[in-house]
């Protein structure tokens, strides 16, 4: 029943890619489109639900399934945190305490239930669900912290993007020389790309003045969903290619 790819450097540019359309997509849908951060929310979530139950229902790993799921948390991830933050005026910093709460009771539920974090034993339903809704509120943690780190932090876009480069690559770095478990390295990582590609999401849709490209969010979201479709299209082949191997 594991549907979940392999974790290789592949997996990782695609991820950082998915979460940073995230960004630009739902500013884009709230924003730029005027549709406001509550339809936003309610639309998105919506697209979110029937993404997971297209992957809930799938029999084995299809690229495009998951990738679309990914995206979709991403998506829907930016608007909730944003509706959180601005709409009800809770803050970047109390809305990401709130949401490193929820988080954290969601691995703790998971863990105490199965024994186990590990995204390669994935093989029921419960543990599939729990899956995915970390990754959604991971998502939706990411973008308050990324909006806090360039806005609210005086890091601007550039240097909160720079600090969870370094993060991330401190996280590499202990993969290789350190004992840390693999599983809690994954996790962190997971969570940390997020904020990184919110800021990076902002740095090219932000106006120069204010410290990005100003590529816009439709811009930025055609260029950012191409790359995506294209990295899914090259998954896709190399997953057949390894099916046929094994069969």
């Amino acid at each position: 029943m594991n549907k979940i790819p392999q974790v290789t450097l592949l997996f990782w540019i695609m991820k950082i890619d998915a979460t940073t359309l995230g960004e630009t997509a739902g500013d884009l849908l709230s924003m730029t489109m005027g549709v406001g951060y509550g339809v936003s929310t309610i639309i998105l979530f919506a697209l979110f639900i029937i993404t997971l139950i297209a992957q809930l229902l799938s029999k084995r790993y299809y690229p495009i399934i998951y990738w679309l799921v990914i995206t979709s948390t991403a998506v829907a991830g930016t608007t909730m945190s944003d509706f959180m933050d601005r709409t009800l005026g809770l803050g970047y910093a109390m809305g990401s305490t709130i949401l490193v709460c929820i988080l954290l009771i969601i691995f703790a539920y998971w863990y105490a239930s199965e024994r186990s974090l590990n995204i390669h034993d994935i093989h029921t339903r419960k543990v599939e669900i729990l899956y995915w809704v970390a990754i959604l509120f991971s998502n939706t943690l990411g973008t308050a912290l990324g909006d806090f780190l360039a806005d609210s932090s005086g890091l601007g876009y550039v240097g909160g993007a720079v600090l969870i480069g370094i993060l991330l690559a401190l996280i590499v770095l202990a993969k290789y020389f350190t004992k840390i478990s693999r599983v809690f390295l994954f996790w962190v990582a997971f969570v940390l790309t997020r904020p990184f590609g919110a800021t990076f999401g902002d740095l090219l849709t932000k106006p120069t003045e204010k410290g990005g490209l100003n590529l816009g969010t439709t811009g930025s979201s055609l260029v950012l969903g191409l790359i995506l479709l294209v990295l899914i299209i090259y998954a896709t082949i190399k997953n057949n290619k390894t099916s046929n191997s094994l069969t």
